[in-house]
């Protein structure tokens, strides 16, 4: 497989915030977002084996371990890795952009699927059907950049009664929505979602890596 990067950290996203993580960052992805702040992870990377990464997880001796990209769905062998970590007794979430079949997943992965809103420019290659197999144990998250996502988030939340099915994180587009902004309207239309700001971005500089 093809590793950007491993490391461990907190959780900056997601209902396991704050909470020891190990993180393993895989190469490629098939989507370019207009406001990916990981594009670092698009090329390059070195080719590591299943067993060797999950040597590398056993060493921070930490049970919650996130695979995530790029979109780390794109590699074939994320599958296996993903399986033996759930075999081994790993709490394991994979963030995936919502572009790439979901149904092949080991049931025990705790799924975070990120539903493109318009402005991210990749709406188009949502794979739907990864919405609607959604389970209480998943999350979705929606990045939003203006009014003009929210309002289509919540056309989404209807859609698919998201917030009856698991827990929703609306997310601002870090340094372009201004994080009041989102919280007044989820106020204001009484959302049953869950505001995200990406804690490591206020813990660490926005651009640092391997946090």
């Amino acid at each position: 497989m093809r590793v950007t990067e491993i490391f461990h950290s907190v959780q900056g996203e997601s209902t396991f915030v704050g909470r020891p993580c190990v993180f393993v960052r895989l190469t490629g992805c098939p989507l370019r977002c207009t406001w990916c702040d990981t594009e670092y992870a698009f090329f390059g990377g070195s080719e590591q084996s299943v067993d060797d990464i999950l040597a590398k997880i056993r060493s921070y001796d930490c049970p919650l371990v996130e695979i995530t990209g790029g979109e780390p769905l794109a590699q074939t062998d994320s599958n296996i890795l993903l399986r033996r970590l759930c075999q081994e007794g790993f709490t394991v979430l994979l963030e995936t952009s919502g572009a790439v079949d979901t149904a092949l997943i080991d049931p025990s992965v705790r799924i975070i699927l990120d539903v493109k809103c318009p402005g991210s420019g990749m709406t188009d290659r949502m794979h739907w059907p990864n919405v609607e197999r959604l389970r209480s144990q998943d999350e979705v998250k929606f990045v939003i950049q203006d009014r003009i996502d929210y309002d289509w988030a919540k056309s989404i939340l209807d859609r698919f009664r998201l917030t009856e099915r698991c827990p929703v994180l609306f997310s601002p587009v870090f340094d372009v929505l201004d994080p009041r902004h989102l919280t007044e309207w989820i106020l204001a239309d009484r959302l049953p979602v869950r505001l995200q700001l990406q804690m490591h971005k206020h813990i660490w500089a926005p651009d640092m890596r391997g946090v």
